[in-house]
């Protein structure tokens, strides 16, 4: 492991799926804890023009760390549960909370204390009360069965070593006619064997992405319908950063390969009938009707 100007690696040789865990675990954190100058001012940062982060994002809130908008594309409805994946200082969350109104609920899981942290303060700033965030890991969902209306993701399944087991959890988790809609970096071509053994790359999300045609096969495998691509865009990085990983001989003929690396944002469904809320109005009603049936004074 050699350091590099990020002051974290340079070349990493990731053997197991928790060393890549680890590594994005450290990242994140440090991020997690940095004010909003030295964030702003750092490679790593995530409003950074320099750092692997913001190449990708679509940036609206601090520590906007995706690479896309997938609550702009969830058809999240009044009353619904969402689930987001990877939630990090919960931006996503307070969007999708927006959607789902204060008779849905929105959950956040992220595997990192120091960003969970970060979110559950960001939510008491706001007053946010039916916004919760559990630490675990998304291969392996702390969330009851059959739960969930929509699920959302940002930029984080490509940090993921076991992507299957994350669709197979999602289908899991969503109730029959639930959904999902995740942003993700994927691939057309090859990336350079330094670029997808740069550790600093595998945290920025470019090197732990999947052939695009692969990705979505795995969606299908997953026993998902109606997939579609809502949105596609391709992702730049500037030389000046891939020339900390490659020499400029390599940089050019990697540039000539013309290998694509993109942000898609994906839509699925489970299978089944999605069953239809009760009004409110409905419900109060019949709350009301077994209060009194109770022989309660409750009425």
């Amino acid at each position: 492991m050699l350091p590099n100007k990020f002051g974290n690696y340079k070349l990493y040789d990731m053997k197991s799926s928790d060393e890549m865990k680890q590594i994005v675990r450290e990242k994140y954190s440090e991020i997690a804890t940095q004010d909003k100058g030295a964030n702003a001012s750092s490679c790593c940062g995530a409003t950074s023009s320099c750092g692997t982060y913001t190449i990708m994002s679509d940036s609206y809130a601090d520590l906007g760390l995706g690479c896309g908008l997938p609550t702009q594309f969830a058809k999240i409805a009044p009353g619904d549960t969402v689930l987001d994946l990877g939630s990090g200082a919960g931006n996503d969350c307070f969007v999708a909370r927006a959607e789902t109104g204060e008779t849905g609920k929105v959950i956040g899981v992220d595997f990192t204390p120091k960003m969970l942290e970060l979110a559950r303060q960001n939510a008491e700033k706001r007053g946010f009360n039916n916004v919760e965030f559990r630490q675990g890991d998304i291969e392996d969902l702390p969330v009851t069965a059959d739960s969930v209306d929509v699920v959302v993701s940002n930029c984080v399944l490509n940090l993921v070593p076991d992507k299957a087991k994350v669709f197979s959890e999602i289908k899991r988790v969503l109730r029959p006619g639930g959904h999902f809609s995740i942003s993700d970096v994927v691939l057309r071509g090859e990336l350079p064997e330094k670029l997808v053994s740069a550790a600093e790359m595998y945290a920025g999300c470019v090197s732990g992405a999947m052939q695009m045609d692969d990705y979505l096969a795995l969606i299908e495998q997953a026993g998902f319908q109606g997939m579609t691509v809502q949105k596609q865009k391709p992702i730049l990085i500037p030389d000046d950063i891939l020339l900390d990983y490659l020499t400029p001989d390599e940089l050019k003929a990697f540039s000539a390969s013309k290998t694509g690396i993109f942000s898609i944002t994906v839509y699925a469904e489970k299978p089944g009938e999605k069953k239809a809320k009760k009004p409110l109005i409905e419900l109060a009603q019949l709350k009301k009707e077994a209060c009194c049936g109770t022989g309660s004074n409750c009425c």
